[in-house]
């Protein structure tokens, strides 16, 4: 009986698994969206895994170094905030968590009949103006030219490449379905001349990170960024925080597939003037999946 038992429970195994088609959002920026949240005080049902969302976080690294975007795909959970490291054969989850956690939920809620995967790099205190530490312009010429852009592109090179990201043995389609940005805090504190840049650099970023996926219409998210007021000189951290939030509105009203999510106005920063808590994280995560929800209707009826 047991000689017979084994070839059908195999037959059964095999039946079962099916190509799948993947809504693919990813997610980038600097540590707000790295993420501050702290595991520990989380509560169901963030604390466990959640095998139906694929992620694929790329290693977060400086630039000039050529240990950027390597990664493997697992399941959403706890752990993909700061800290966390891969090698490309495994991921290092750290104490900390993003948005992505609110994120994978909430859009699976609103997509119940998708597969939902994500991708994820973004690095702390990465800018888009030029020479700014650690930066997203892509025309760079410092060192050995590589920076936050190309960490980017050796992320959606590594995590495309793949064949089979939930490991059932068939084959799967990833289709680009979003872009969540939550970025711009270093440019609005570096200087006035990089923060009057902002509005053409966020044109430019998205229209390359819309051309990697290959999807010019793709819809884009983009996250307020919001003072804490507690710089003990001015009460400023970013002085020119008003000229970066000025370029998020402008860049929102210009393309007919984006969004302004405005919630962070309501978070409180740790103090260290800069993250929010835990609790806000999942509440940004969640108020991307609804915005890009929304724009996903809103783009297709209206190409």
């Amino acid at each position: 009986m047991k000689q017979l038992l084994l070839p059908v429970l195999l037959t059964l195994f095999a039946h079962s698994a099916e190509a799948k088609t993947y809504q693919v959002y990813y997610l980038g920026g600097q540590s707000n969206m790295a993420g501050y949240g702290n595991n520990a005080e989380l509560s169901e049902p963030y604390i466990s895994a959640q095998s139906a969302v694929r992620i694929f976080n790329g290693n977060p690294a400086g630039d000039f170094s050529n240990g950027g975007g390597r990664g493997i795909w697992d399941a959403l959970q706890p752990g993909y905030g700061r800290k966390f490291k891969s090698d490309g054969k495994d991921n290092h989850h750290s104490d900390f968590f993003g948005p992505e956690l609110g994120f994978g939920h909430r859009i699976t809620e609103l997509h119940p009949d998708k597969h939902i995967a994500i991708i994820k790099y973004a690095l702390g205190g990465s800018a888009l103006g030029y020479g700014v530490g650690n930066n997203w312009y892509p025309d760079y010429r410092r060192g050995n030219g590589i920076n936050q852009y190309d960490h980017a592109m050796k992320t959606f090179q590594q995590a495309f490449a793949v064949r089979d990201i939930d490991g059932d043995g068939e084959v799967d389609t990833l289709i680009p379905a979003g872009i969540i940005w939550m970025q711009g805090e270093s440019d609005a504190y570096d200087s006035e001349v990089v923060a009057n840049q902002y509005l053409q650099n966020l044109k430019n970023i998205m229209a390359l990170l819309r051309a990697a996926l290959r999807a010019p219409d793709l819809p884009v998210v983009i996250g307020k960024i919001t003072d804490s007021h507690n710089d003990p000189e001015d009460g400023l951290r970013m002085n020119w925080g008003h000229i970066v939030q000025h370029a998020q509105m402008v860049f929102e009203q210009e393309d007919a597939c984006a969004d302004l999510v405005t919630v962070t106005e309501s978070f409180q920063h740790l103090d260290d003037g800069w993250h929010y808590h835990s609790d806000d994280y999942i509440t940004l995560g969640k108020a991307f999946a609804e915005s890009v929800y929304k724009l996903e209707r809103e783009c297709s009826n209206s190409n």
